[in-house]
């Protein structure tokens, strides 16, 4: 168990502020079956844990990637009602404008970017995951690219491959202005490939927002965005999709 502690304005007595505790769950780690080239960070969907993924992923035809799968911290979340659930952030209507809960997408990017932080550094690093974790993978691929986080801290890692799937990005709308005016957050996003994929039949995650939070990448300067559609899938995975994530990865990290 981790904890990462940040603060939040309460709006309580006054202005004070109050420190809010996030308690991340268990991590679970899948060794690499050969030479370890990359490591990957994947994080699941709302309302899950990282164990459910660490075994599709043990049984993925990719012997040199090791993969971590964190928990991610319950939190009440306003999109059901405020329900406490396992969440990478807060969510309440899906948004391009969004996000809504920047601290609380930093908290957990940070928390990734630590899991990383410790990884050789001849081994390539790479961030995924599935609806809400894919908005968290291509929430830490802008901030790569920005060079830091929404709060404005520096952001540590050199990511070399994003994977989201059912996802979308939040805060997409403004990724352009922010990267546009910096050649160095130009040239970051360039070097960094990005796999986008979606189902036609989403019911949670609209396609629509996976197709333009593709499109909002590519034209912020996302050079190497990929975005594959499936016929007929809603929200989840299927062998035909992951066979696909393995060709893309497999490609891109040489692994």
């Amino acid at each position: 168990m981790s904890k990462m502690s940040y603060s939040s304005a309460s709006m309580g007595s006054g202005s004070r502020t109050a420190r809010r505790t996030v308690e991340f769950g268990r991590t679970y780690v899948v060794r690499p079956k050969a030479k370890h080239q990359a490591t990957i960070v994947w994080l699941h969907g709302l309302g899950d844990n990282g164990s459910s993924w660490s075994q599709l992923l043990d049984n993925l035809p990719l012997p040199n990637i090791k993969w971590i799968c964190p928990t991610a911290p319950t939190r009440p979340v306003t999109v059901l009602g405020g329900f406490p659930c396992a969440a990478w952030f807060d969510e309440g209507e899906l948004s391009e404008d969004g996000p809504n809960d920047v601290e609380g997408l930093d908290a957990s990017i940070a928390h990734i970017a630590n899991l990383l932080s410790t990884e050789p550094s001849d081994v390539k690093l790479g961030i995924g995951g599935f609806s809400m974790g894919a908005a968290c993978a291509l929430y830490s691929a802008a901030c790569f690219a920005q060079g830091k986080y929404g709060n404005g801290n520096p952001y540590p890692i050199n990511l070399k491959a994003v994977v989201g799937l059912s996802g979308w990005l939040p805060g997409a709308r403004n990724l352009r202005n922010k990267i546009g005016g910096s050649n160095e957050a130009a040239r970051r996003a360039a070097s960094l490939p990005v796999l986008l994929c979606h189902g036609l039949s989403d019911e949670v995650v609209p396609y629509t927002y996976g197709e333009r939070s593709s499109q909002m990448m590519s034209s912020a300067g996302f050079r190497y965005v990929t975005f594959k559609s499936y016929q007929g899938l809603g929200h989840y995975t299927v062998p035909k999709e992951m066979e696909e994530v393995c060709q893309w990865l497999h490609t891109r990290l040489g692994a």
